[in-house]
């Protein structure tokens, strides 16, 4: 990951190039003369990558020595507790 300090004229000028830098994994320090005003970065996720989980799956597996099964019960306490949780976001701090 790499940091690059632009200006607020140039963000102003090129919102694009920054924000491809951005998803590429590099964070942007914007300034105001000479001073940073703002960081823009990728947000951090909330969990592990799914290469992680993968990863980890399969180290589990090897450490049994059997690849371990969900039970019957297991989808539908997934959606269980997938339902629970679809309150919306609460935007009002956005504004």
């Amino acid at each position: 990951m790499a940091t690059f300090r632009i200006t607020e004229a140039d963000l102003a000028r090129d919102v694009h190039d920054v924000l491809a830098k951005v998803e590429a994994g590099d964070e942007v320090v914007v300034e105001r003369e000479h001073s940073p005003v703002a960081v823009i970065r990728r947000p951090q996720g909330p969990g592990r990558k799914i290469s992680e989980c993968i990863a980890r799956a399969k180290a589990y597996e090897k450490k049994l020595g059997y690849a371990p099964t969900p039970d019957e019960d297991w989808a539908a306490d997934l959606q269980a507790a997938i339902d629970a949780h679809r309150e919306p976001f609460d935007t009002s701090a956005w504004d």
